[in-house]
């Protein structure tokens, strides 16, 4: 059961990635901007994208805010 439950994490944590990634792709902005804008380092940036790390809720919802899109794009939430 738990391999069951990090293999779920590690499933999640790459659709939060690629998410992002493509939210920042359809942005336009760049990553500089978007580490400005959230008081983050542009390494953090890269580490969302790749998966390495999660922003935090307080950061999810600033970089939803940034980049016009809803923490359900980002979640991969189905309505």
């Amino acid at each position: 059961m738990e391999k069951r439950n990090l293999q779920t994490n590690k499933d999640l944590n790459e659709i939060i990635s690629q998410n992002i990634k493509a939210e920042i792709e359809n942005s336009g902005k760049s990553k500089s901007e978007i580490a400005k804008a959230l008081g983050v380092s542009n390494p953090t940036i890269s580490q969302y994208i790749s998966g390495r790390i999660q922003p935090s809720l307080a950061t999810l919802s600033k970089l939803c805010s940034f980049l016009d899109c809803s923490a359900d794009d980002i979640l991969n939430v189905k309505k």
